[in-house]
């Protein structure tokens, strides 16, 4: 997408409101619901709304099968949506199949205050040319604090340490995470992950040290799982997403910890469907929502980072808590000593064949 035509269509916009203000327009956002969503009204659609009286936002919480719908609308030239929340990874595909725009960031998006341009302020979370990034959030693990001993874990190798730290774990009935934290927890040095993996011999050395603990697993399928196990004392350990563990930590006062060694950093974020009929509107509605200020004000409603790295200061308190959220984001410089940011095109290439050995070796 160039420049010329970019400005085009945002001129054409402001040119509309400016000169009509007729009856409301509809935009379907699609996202996942719960909180999330709840934030980013918050952040983003209300004050947009409020600048833009004539257009409403209209939130459709079909983001965990957002990607094979699309597919369906565009092959049925019957397009509701305007705009997507993705994962990087189905906005990848989402790309790769052109199902959506591909995108000038420098010429879309508002560059960081002091004049950095977009794509540099986002830097490596531009996952693909058609994903706008919006938020960081990571999987990892957390921990009953009344469990643990005097001396709670501080690595990923205590979870596999069931002398130490004796009873269930919970893990996601997936091999994503389960694979790397494994190899990362027998010694594989983080940036031979997925060297190591890409063997039948490595897939083979993770799952044997899954082995160690293979009895004391309660396999979970839905993010909610892991926090209630812990509440419930079922768990010592699970493995669930941070934002989850913030609530039942924050908002529920639960004895629970956050270990945060490793956790596996994941990116969400927003992508254009190809011939939409609002794209001018929706473009417009994309430089405001992605800018410094408003990823930063996302954050006082949920503890996900913010994707550009000039949002990071600007991090404040919850908005109903009143505490400070800078220490509860996963991309809080004590928290992200050692991460782990998915490998998408291998996960691309491998999540059938990785999936089917997973299966087996649950099954045996």
């Amino acid at each position: 997408m160039n420049k010329l035509y970019i400005q085009t269509l945002l001129a054409t916009a402001v040119a509309t409101a400016t000169v009509s203000s007729a009856a409301a327009k509809d935009l379907v956002f699609v996202s996942w619901g719960g909180a999330y969503t709840a934030s980013q009204q918050k952040a983003y659609h209300e004050p947009w709304m409020a600048m833009n009286p004539d257009i409403k936002i209209v939130n459709d919480d079909s983001g965990g099968g957002a990607l094979a719908k699309l597919r369906a609308m565009q092959e049925a030239g019957n397009l509701t949506w305007d705009l997507i929340d993705m994962t990087a990874a189905s906005a990848i595909v989402a790309c790769d199949e052109g199902l959506v725009m591909e995108i000038d960031h420098d010429a879309l998006l508002a560059p960081a205050p002091d004049g950095t341009p977009a794509s540099e302020d986002f830097g490596d979370m531009i996952a693909s040319p058609c994903f706008i990034p919006q938020i960081v959030y990571s999987t990892t693990i957390g921990y009953r604090t009344d469990m643990v001993g005097d001396t709670p874990p501080t690595t990923i190798n205590d979870f596999f340490d069931l002398e130490k730290y004796p009873g269930k774990r919970a893990l996601e009935k997936l091999p994503l995470n389960n694979l790397e934290w494994a190899l990362l927890a027998d010694g594989v040095p983080a940036d031979q992950i997925y060297e190591v993996l890409d063997t039948d011999e490595g897939v083979e050395r993770a799952l044997a040290k899954l082995d160690t603990i293979k009895d004391h697993v309660v396999w979970w399928e839905k993010g909610a799982q892991t926090p209630q196990l812990l509440a419930d004392g079922e768990v010592v350990m699970g493995s669930t997403y941070n934002g989850r563990l913030f609530s039942v930590i924050e908002e529920e006062k639960q004895p629970i910890g956050m270990l945060w060694d490793w956790q596996v950093f994941d990116l969400d974020g927003w992508v254009v469907p190809v011939g939409g009929k609002n794209e001018a509107d929706v473009l417009e509605y994309l430089k405001f929502a992605t800018d410094t200020q408003r990823l930063a004000d996302q954050a006082k409603y949920i503890s996900y980072g913010p994707a550009r790295a000039s949002s990071a200061p600007m991090v404040g308190k919850h908005a109903e808590l009143g505490i400070d959220m800078g220490p509860h984001m996963p991309t809080d410089p004590n928290n992200a000593k050692n991460t782990l940011l998915y490998n998408y095109e291998f996960w691309a290439d491998n999540t059938d064949d990785l999936n089917e050995k997973f299966q087996a070796w649950l099954a045996q």
